[in-house]
């Protein structure tokens, strides 16, 4: 029989790491006597990150006094006390192969139901002082579980653990969490897995997107689909040359540059959304300076359209337009990008401002050559005539659609301006107007535009109905942070390190986004360190290749693993947090 051997809550609290604040609820103390199971949570507990513990899903966490003393044989310890590996309820019995999703246990006055395995997350390896905890715990196949309480009551220390019910399908929490962490990810355990109802929605997610893509949807090569989405392998490594054939004025501030290859070969087929990263060098005795811009041109055309804002102080953009003309060749990665335009039947809502329209543009391309039947919405918001880019061009991809709508606001028109023809409406494309409108709920949306017309926009189709999971984002520029519990994260914008580390400086390392190149010393520890300490925003979860959250498109350059990995990523990428650049490398951060 199972058994209840410790019960164990803690608040969330402010604790020191690695020059910053984290808040977290990791640290746990076993408490005598009962404790309340309610439906969020155990009386006296919290999670200091919602986000990703906690909540009806994740309201108890368990782990077992046999994988207790396995970690005190592996990691030669002796100072564990219950509740360190931040678990509610210690147990004895209840191993990870052996308890399923689904089964349902009797503790004390409670019923619970196990929903999913416990979350890789760096804070366990904060609370142990292992940094590489995240990983061990999916490798070594002893991950513990989350429960959902079924009905609230008391548990104590010593309390039976009665098995009252069997999850359907009979898959155990450690084949669950081998099937998305591990290498495999095979059809049969996937689909087995998605018929499980109590499987936490979280879960499922990520499983289904592992099934849709073993029936090639992504087109990705490797990597992990279930934790991150990536984009097909890039055509070409590292930076190709290719010639501009054409520079052509789209707005007052917006001009377009055709590329081709410098032989007359048609170029690889972009997917519609992708972007080009371009090395520039507007001063030849400094770094050179890297871009990422979006294809706005027709996908599968010969050759490759960019669209460029100028910006007054912008170094790239400036250059592009008063130093490089027709017949100057120009270093190009080749097309990245996960903001794509995907093969459904759905309507398409295709939403943006200013230069936002160079992605969509190239999507509203794709849907006019296959003269798409979709119902298919193009709505852009400028400040006039002489701000509207693409605006012809638009109009007539419109008119080969047969479901295709277009509505157009503008806040400053011209005298001149026609409304009815130029534009729609007078005024601001704003969250009102997006509901006025009732956009279909089953839509597909795509958004690019400056970060609050983003926000706006997302926000305005979720109160009108709209899954997020349907609401796709592009972001120019540097992508916002992913740091889970830290509370003091930076606001500075990106720069060259305080203080490089003493030694040989190594290879360049080049954050395309941010704009900085510098040199690479192994004091830095990872690529993703090296962000850090650059305040580049980056994204991560558990710090040892594990969750994929920093998983970044690697632009040129190869990258080394040391810890390796327990799955590498999609070809064309790279895992900063566990990563080190061998020779110069370029991350698309």
């Amino acid at each position: 029989m199972a058994a209840l051997i410790a019960v164990n809550v803690g608040m969330p609290k402010d604790v020191a790491w690695h020059g910053k604040t984290v808040r977290t609820g990791v640290w746990k103390q076993s408490v005598a006597g009962p404790v309340m199971a309610r439906r969020l949570n155990l009386d006296g507990d919290g999670q200091g990150d919602l986000a990703g513990h906690g909540g009806e899903q994740r309201a108890v966490l368990v782990y077992q006094l046999h994988s207790y003393r396995h970690w005190q044989e592996f990691l030669k310890r002796d100072d564990f006390s219950y509740g360190q590996f931040g678990e509610n309820l210690t147990v004895d019995g209840l191993a990870d192969d052996e308890v399923c999703i689904g089964d349902r246990y009797a503790i004390g006055g409670a019923v619970f139901e196990v929903t999913q395995p416990r979350v890789t997350c760096y804070r366990v390896g904060l609370r142990l002082g292992e940094p590489q905890m995240a990983a061990l715990l999916v490798s070594h196949r002893r991950p513990g579980f989350y429960m959902r309480v079924l009905t609230e009551g008391q548990v104590r220390a010593g309390d039976e653990i009665v098995k009252i019910a069997s999850g359907p399908e009979e898959m155990t929490v450690a084949e669950i969490d081998a099937l998305l962490y591990l290498p495999g990810h095979a059809r049969r355990e996937l689909e087995r897995a998605l018929r499980i109802p109590a499987l936490s929605p979280g879960w499922q997610t990520s499983l289904q997107a592992l099934l849709d893509d073993a029936d090639g949807g992504s087109g990705a090569v490797g990597g992990n689909s279930g934790l991150a989405t990536s984009s097909p392998p890039p055509a070409w490594p590292g930076f190709r040359r290719l010639a501009v054939v054409r520079i052509a004025p789209e707005s007052a501030s917006i001009f377009s540059l055709t590329l081709a290859s410098v032989d007359g070969e048609p170029l690889p087929a972009a997917l519609p959304g992708q972007f080009l990263g371009v090395r520039l060098r507007p001063d030849p005795q400094a770094a050179p300076v890297i871009r990422d811009y979006s294809l706005s041109g027709r996908p599968g055309a010969d050759t490759y359209r960019i669209s460029v804002k100028q910006e007054p102080h912008g170094v790239a953009s400036n250059y592009l337009r008063r130093q490089v003309h027709v017949g100057d060749v120009l270093d190009v990665a080749a097309p990245r990008g996960t903001f794509c335009l995907a093969q459904a039947d759905t309507p398409v809502l295709l939403l943006s401002a200013g230069v936002g329209a160079t992605p969509v543009l190239a999507m509203l391309h794709a849907l006019a050559t296959a003269r798409s039947p979709r119902t298919v919405w193009w709505l852009h918001a400028a400040r006039n005539s002489e701000n509207h880019p693409f605006a012809d061009e638009a109009r007539a991809l419109l008119s080969r659609l047969p479901a295709g709508r277009s509505f157009v606001c503008y806040s400053r028109p011209l005298g001149t301006d026609r409304p009815g023809v130029d534009y729609t409406v007078h005024g601001r494309l704003g969250p009102e107007r997006i509901r006025g409108l009732e956009p279909p709920r089953d839509a597909d949306a795509y958004i690019c535009g400056p970060d609050a017309f983003m926000r706006d926009m997302t926000g305005a189709l979720e109160a009108c109905g709209l899954s997020s999971s349907r609401i796709h984002t592009e972001v120019f520029g540097a992508t916002s942070a992913v740091n889970p519990g830290v509370v003091n994260g930076s606001t500075r914008a990106p720069h060259q390190p305080a203080r490089p580390p003493d030694g040989r400086p190594g290879p360049s390392v080049s954050f395309a986004r941010s704009g900085l190149t510098l040199p690479w010393h192994p004091g830095y520890g990872t690529l993703l360190e090296l962000a850090e300490a650059c305040d580049v925003p980056v994204r991560w979860a558990c710090r040892t290749g594990v969750c994929r959250t920093c998983e970044t498109a690697l632009l040129a350059g190869q990258v080394e693993y040391a810890p390796q990995p327990v799955e590498l990523p999609a070809e064309g990428d790279a895992l900063i947090c566990c990563s080190t650049p061998p020779a110069d490398v370029v991350l698309d951060l």
